[in-house]
């Protein structure tokens, strides 16, 4: 669940806080996870995917842009595997839907009488309006707020999901290449296993980012993202209540709006925070031992010191939301997180395959 807060950027000897997109949205109460049907076994499908060759890179921030826990810059080698070329879209998670039954978390009303199994003895049955199926939809505000309170424009929206993604009453008709979004990291996961694909790994996601430019700040470069043609989805003008549309786009934007990067994969930044297979650890960077990681899938568990009750999974490469300001999580190297029963407006996924 993405919050606001002050961190910590490392430029050496001084200290100078950033705005940064990371956890304690309002909570709901978990709902099971539902297992998707997995396609026979045979030939997975390339369409639509780009072969990377694996390779050595440095991953991690090598500017003073990056937060703590960014750092340090080390060497990663990853073996070669294939990439969706965009962001899953509407279309292709419809199928999936359509082929399985499956679903989503966002779908699901909690049931009471499941959930204090699960609980306290004691625990008090929360108010009913807490207790139906629903997702985190963005509102901008009507002017300027602190940018420490994320409830001031993100609220849970009763019917929210995939199928509505503002809540009843809207649709995704006509929106059949825009990116999926309200998928929970399980959706995401469902949806890569019935594929025959798995999500990336976190190592793969940047190094993929990078599309083969060494050190670079953004998929394209180091040009600022305000400079130029526009290079990406991202929030223009002052968030999170006047955005110029100077990209073209309010929200979302269909997949393959932008400009490729060297891998000739789209969105990899911006658009939709997209979900890898990783647990997030703040410290993770730190635990290299200065040795080359060969192929890291991540740590064993989630260590987040902002939330530290709450798991949380690794999303990469930000959204239509992200500005300097705030969040400058379209940067090659920026790591955020989110629990993975959690669906938000601007949260989806790509997969990747081996084979």
């Amino acid at each position: 669940m993405l919050l606001c807060v002050s961190c910590r950027n490392k430029t050496g000897s001084v200290e100078t806080d950033t705005l940064s997109c990371s956890g304690k949205l309002p909570a709901r109460f978990s709902v099971p996870v539902k297992e998707a049907a997995q396609r026979a076994p045979g030939t997975i499908s390339h369409h639509n995917m780009v072969r990377i060759e694996g390779g050595t890179f440095d991953m991690g921030s090598s500017d003073k842009e990056g937060r703590d826990d960014e750092y340090p810059a080390h060497a990663v080698t990853v073996t070669g595997f294939w990439m969706d070329r965009t962001e899953v879209t509407n279309a292709q998670f419809k199928a999936f839907v359509d082929a399985t039954g499956y679903i989503t978390t966002a779908e699901i009303t909690p049931d009471w009488e499941t959930l204090k199994k699960e609980l306290p003895p004691g625990t008090p049955k929360p108010p009913d309006e807490q207790l139906v199926a629903a997702s985190l939809v963005f509102t901008p505000t009507a002017g300027a707020v602190p940018l420490n309170d994320p409830s001031r424009w993100w609220n849970w929206k009763a019917g929210a999901s995939w199928r509505h993604p503002q809540g009843p009453g809207s649709s995704i008709e006509g929106k059949e290449q825009y990116p999926v979004v309200h998928v929970s990291w399980y959706d995401a996961a469902a949806y890569a296993k019935w594929a025959g694909k798995r999500l990336p790994t976190e190592a793969e996601w940047e190094y993929a980012a990078r599309g083969g430019l060494k050190n670079a700040s953004f998929p394209w470069g180091n040009e600022g993202i305000d400079k130029g043609k526009s290079k990406a989805n991202t929030w223009q003008g002052n968030f999170p209540f006047s955005n110029t549309v100077r990209d073209g786009y309010r929200g979302l934007a269909p997949v393959t709006s932008f400009p490729a990067n060297g891998y000739g994969l789209s969105d990899m930044a911006g658009n939709v925070w997209e979900w890898c297979s990783d647990w997030y650890d703040h410290h993770y960077y730190s635990q290299g031992n200065n040795r080359v990681l060969i192929n890291p899938k991540g740590p064993a568990q989630s260590n987040d010191p902002m939330e530290p009750g709450v798991a949380k999974k690794t999303v990469r490469g930000g959204s239509f939301m992200c500005h300097a300001s705030y969040c400058k999580g379209y940067r090659v190297a920026s790591r955020m997180k989110s629990s993975p029963d959690t669906g938000l407006e601007n949260t989806g996924f790509r997969c990747v395959s081996d084979q």
